[in-house]
């Protein structure tokens, strides 16, 4: 018998299979279609101080081997989050929860980890600093280690919970900027966000994203994610969320030796909303097939 547990800053996962913010709502949405405390946890929808209606439409754009979006942090506020939508999850969700957060200042930031923070179904803060599709805020914090730092730092004083730092690919060294979050008091690094791409309507010689860029996900940036993991992962003593083209289970394990302790599952739930499912049910399997017992055991196992 295999053991997919992991140790997640304290808390226990019974997978390290986690669906990341964006692209699984806030959980009661999928759990129409299936059981979803069969995950290891969930990262809920970005949430901001204020509401957000996003970007103009269009603001989704398929591309070979993965997509573009540009949807802009659209969310009812962080008191409506509270008031709406915890509650609802609750129903549906025993297991601790993971709340992406994000904003346009730092003061920003310290506000909506210092709402949440009271809400018992949270166990972990993902702070974003590192969203490609809003202007002002996201990823102007996560480019530079000074930036990124400074956020850090103010979240952890309204906060005891584990606070992880998601960062962007769309940086000259990503290490750098793990090595300033660890400093400035992150319990964990969460990477990488996406990729800043585009495309063009032949027909209309125009973007075809309302906001021209948007964030690239997908199978084909799995390579350039297990590069910057592998390499946080020598830099920090911190763990490390895994996540960039994963959709499979063998992925996650890929994701795993190069450095992860839990690994995030984006595009591909908006390609197939049981993907998260599908990959839990094959681990134990793929785990047989490579003659891997426990989990825990391989994370960094590629170094």
């Amino acid at each position: 018998m295999v053991n997919t547990k992991v140790n997640l800053s304290g808390i226990i996962l019974d997978n390290p299979v986690i669906p990341a913010s964006g692209t699984f709502g806030f959980g009661y949405e999928f759990a129409e279609l299936y059981d979803i405390n069969c995950l290891g946890t969930f990262s809920f929808k970005g949430t901001t101080k204020d509401p957000r209606f996003g970007n103009p439409c269009p603001r989704i754009a398929e591309c070979d081997s993965g997509m573009i979006n540009a949807v802009g942090l659209q969310n009812p506020g962080v008191e409506k989050v509270i008031e709406n939508e915890l509650p609802k999850l609750k129903a549906c969700f025993n297991k601790p929860v993971m709340a992406n957060v994000s904003g346009f200042s730092v003061e920003d930031y310290a506000y909506t980890v210092e709402k949440l923070d009271s809400q018992e179904q949270i166990g972990w803060f993902e702070v974003n600093v590192s969203c490609p599709n809003v202007h002002g805020g996201g990823m102007s914090f996560g480019t530079s280690p000074e930036a990124a730092a400074e956020v850090t730092a103010a979240c952890r004083k309204v906060t005891d919970k584990p606070l992880y730092i998601k960062l962007s690919p769309n940086v000259t060294n990503i290490v750098d900027i793990a090595k300033a979050c660890e400093a400035a008091g992150a319990d964990g690094i969460s990477m990488i966000n996406t990729m800043l791409g585009m495309r063009i309507d032949l027909k209309t010689k125009k973007p075809v994203i309302a906001n021209k860029m948007g964030g690239f996900s997908g199978p084909a940036i799995k390579p350039v994610a297990l590069r910057m993991v592998y390499q946080v992962y020598e830099a920090v003593k911190v763990p490390i969320i895994g996540m960039g083209g994963i959709s499979t289970a063998e992925d996650v394990i890929e994701m795993m030796l190069a450095g992860a302790t839990a690994v995030q599952v984006g595009a591909a739930n908006l390609v197939d909303p049981f993907a998260s499912k599908t990959i839990i049910e094959n681990l134990p399997k793929v785990m047989e097939k490579y003659n891997i017992d426990d989990l825990s055991q391989i994370i960094g196992g590629a170094h």
